[in-house]
């Protein structure tokens, strides 16, 4: 099966308590791939500046990943440039949006094919054109953050309505529905019209949300976290990407995707950048897996 996945392609500038990287390859559509990678084939739709690295390029086709759509135009590349002080939450300093801001996501007839669909955190008007392109797709999904929320409800609604999972976390969740309660906000959430709410709590592990089930999944313990950039998005590339490969939508299928999910992530704020994931095999992720299980068995 193959996943599609729609998104921001960035240099980043990143400075945590571990140290500082520049224009370092970054982005939702990066992050998610890079994730994906281990489990399906991976088609990646993005846009990027003349000023972007070749060996980035070089890094996404050495990995199988299919960049037909991903488009090089004149100008520079999206750049964010942020600080975490508490590596909970990023202090964004500086955000030059360059050829991302005329992004317009126009699919070749493979992807409009692809089986899966991951829709990255952008405007809600350019994930609702990428799913009106798309020909039968079996899965839909997106992610969403505080500043569509606010600024983009009715076309985030929209978005929400047409998906079958929403990836969001539990402050997004709150300010979307006005519920302060979490499990009101997740069922408020739940009758936009997805089938799955799949919810980002950080260090405290991730949960997911049906009419059928509720499944915890635990954070990976990792004791020295590098940089957190990206690991929503890893995390999500990792669900995805084992959804795919399975092929079917059924509960336990969700659930062990729940936890590949964690894994990914966990290897994610190892490292700045990509530099962690692009190192593991899928041989790496299984081990992890093993002492999730373990934690979450009787």
């Amino acid at each position: 099966m193959s996943l599609l996945i729609v998104g921001s392609i960035a240099l980043d500038n990143v400075e945590t308590p571990h140290g500082k990287v520049v224009h370092s390859l970054g982005g939702s559509a990066i992050f998610t791939s890079m994730a994906s990678k281990n489990f399906c084939r991976s088609n990646i739709v993005g846009i990027v500046g003349e000023d972007f690295p070749k060996e980035h390029l070089k890094l996404l086709t050495d990995n199988e990943i299919d960049t037909q759509d991903l488009k090089v135009v004149s100008g520079k590349t999206f750049h964010w440039d942020g600080k975490y002080n508490n590596l909970n939450k990023a202090e964004t300093l500086d955000t030059q949006l360059n050829v991302f801001a005329d992004f317009d996501p126009q699919l070749c007839e493979d992807n409009k094919k692809c089986d899966y669909l991951f829709l990255g955190n952008i405007d809600p008007i350019l994930q609702l054109r990428v799913l009106k392109q798309m020909d039968k797709t079996k899965i839909t999904a997106c992610d969403t953050m505080n500043f569509w929320i606010s600024g983009s409800r009715s076309k985030l609604v929209e978005v929400i309505n047409n998906v079958d999972i929403l990836f969001i976390n539990e402050d997004e969740l709150r300010m979307l529905t006005g519920a302060q309660n979490i499990f009101e906000a997740v069922q408020k959430t739940k009758e936009m019209g997805p089938k799955l709410i799949v919810v980002k709590r950080g260090e405290n592990g991730s949960f997911a949300y049906s009419d059928e089930f509720i499944f915890f999944a635990p954070a990976y313990p990792i004791r020295k976290v590098i940089d957190p950039t990206g690991a929503g998005d890893s995390f999500a590339g990792g669900f995805m990407g084992y959804l795919a490969s399975v092929g079917n939508f059924e509960e336990i299928t969700i659930k062990k995707a729940m936890i590949f999910g964690t894994i990914t992530a966990s290897f994610c704020v190892e490292s700045f950048s990509v530099n962690k994931l692009k190192e593991i095999s899928i041989d790496d992720i299984l081990v992890r897996k093993e002492v999730i299980e373990r934690s979450i068995q009787f």
